[in-house]
């Protein structure tokens, strides 16, 4: 820690405090100081100490890394990505301005970074009104279309639950694993039990009997995952209400789905590890596959977590997921990588993800070019959910990963790859003026239809200045 300068911490000792469940009070008592002393520690009105940082260490039996934290390094890495937005283009904002804001300042910086997720999310609101998707009034709420706006003002991180994960994830490893963690910690018993006894339910919490209760039908890697998912609700009840507050619902049903979105994203950062598994990533050159045999999980759980490395300062590389049913229907989506898929409507055929179906649990590769010239690097593969003995429904879906082009000599996927032609895609045929497309199902807007009178071409429509 340095010494030419005081160490202020307050939001992470206020953070700290509410996470152990504590007052002011009671934490003042542990240390054995005034409770207006931690107010005023936590307003950052008066620099934490060697003295109270090891206090602190000893009293809650905490590493002193932990505790000293980052130096501001991480709010300083989130106001750094918020202010290269376009709207701040023309605002001289050097970084070391933005680093004093973030150490000094932590209040001023968090506010700033809630009314940015504040804007996104509203800018969302608007984008889905303008399709239509949600109606214009509060009378037709959404609730999928409120979860995704959620968690794409987020960029589906959320560094908190990343955070607990990590801390879950350590201690379940020392106790030997979930099934132990569980008993030690809440007094449970994890019991598999068969379809019928379940009545439906893959998972289910039975406080009469002490129980967590497992469907045996379940594989290995989607039984792991459930009890990973009854850990992050019994522990992670409090930061997910802390998160949800933050955001904008209509209705209930929105609310409540997002909830279970997040407790998933705990489940995930219990079962694959921020740290642990971004090293990973890298090591395996994010081979979906391998990654799943190594942390014990299905293709699709690692597909999806993939798409949640953005913790400031320990990013890897942005992804686009999307999963989808032979109807076409999308079922999950989650954007980092920038890619602009039609939020309402069908999107383009020529992408291979809708043509997967005939070639189960294959990985598809595939370079796909939009109008503009973007380019994107996709990898594609179908996944069973259900099944697990004779008769017992299932279904089937396929699962996508893209990235911008720039990233893709990064994957193994692309490595040794022959060069090809990217596929020319569009958003969807509404928005794609690529007259000559075979595939397209409507003509795009703004465009005159020429009469079939005399003449017609092998494209679906004929255009004005074709």
């Amino acid at each position: 820690m340095a010494k030419d300068r005081p160490v202020y911490m307050g939001p992470r000792l206020r953070r700290l405090r509410r996470e152990l469940g504590l007052t002011q009070s009671d934490m003042a008592t542990d240390l054995e100081i005034s409770a207006s002393y931690v107010a005023l520690l936590e307003r950052n009105q008066r620099p934490l100490t060697a003295d109270m940082l090891l206090r602190l260490a000893r009293t809650y039996r905490m590493d002193m890394s932990e505790l000293a934290g980052d130096g501001g390094a991480e709010q300083t890495a989130r106001l750094q990505a918020v202010l290269k937005e376009a709207m701040f283009a023309d605002i001289d904002l050097p970084t070391l301005a933005m680093q004093d804001v973030a150490i000094n300042y932590p209040g001023f910086t968090e506010a700033l970074l809630r009314l940015h997720t504040a804007y996104r999310e509203e800018q969302l609101t608007l984008a889905d009104r303008g399709t239509g998707a949600t109606g214009d009034t509060p009378d037709a709420p959404d609730p999928v279309a409120e979860t995704r706006r959620f968690i794409a003002a987020r960029r589906n991180n959320f560094p908190l639950l990343d955070d607990v994960g990590e801390r879950l994830a350590v201690e379940i490893d020392q106790a030997g694993g979930m099934a132990a963690w569980l008993q030690d910690r809440h007094g449970l018993r994890v019991r598999r039990l068969p379809s019928d006894v379940m009545a439906g339910s893959m998972r289910r919490l039975d406080r009469h009997r002490d129980a967590v209760l497992i469907d045996d039908a379940l594989d290995e890697a989607s039984s792991s995952f459930q009890l990973a998912l009854q850990i992050a609700y019994l522990e992670m009840r409090g930061n997910i209400d802390a998160l949800l507050k933050d955001g904008q619902f209509i209705s209930d049903s929105g609310r409540r789905l997002t909830r279970r979105a997040l407790a998933s994203y705990g489940a995930a950062a219990i079962r694959l590890p921020y740290a642990a598994f971004a090293k990973a990533v890298e090591a395996r050159r994010y081979d979906v596959e391998a990654l799943a045999r190594q942390f014990g999980t299905s293709f699709e759980q690692v597909a999806h977590r993939l798409t949640s490395l953005q913790k400031p300062g320990q990013q890897r590389i942005p992804f686009f997921f999307l999963r989808i049913d032979p109807a076409g229907n999308v079922s999950k989506l989650l954007d980092g990588a920038g890619f602009p898929f039609a939020r309402h409507g069908g999107s383009c055929p020529l992408w291979s993800v809708h043509q997967l179906f005939g070639r189960p649990r294959e990985v598809v590769t595939q370079w796909l070019e939009l109008p503009d010239g973007q380019r994107f690097f996709s990898i594609a593969r179908t996944v069973t959910a259900g099944g697990g003995g004779w008769g017992t429904p299932r279904i089937e879906r396929a699962v996508t990963l893209l990235c911008a082009a720039e990233h893709a000599h990064r994957l193994a996927y692309a490595q040794n790859l022959p060069p090809s032609e990217p596929t020319p895609v569009g958003i969807s045929c509404r928005l794609c003026h690529r007259s000559q497309c075979l595939a397209r199902s409507a003509p795009p807007i703004g465009r005159d239809m020429l009469p079939e009178d005399y003449r017609r071409g092998h494209a679906p429509f004929g255009f004005s200045d074709d």
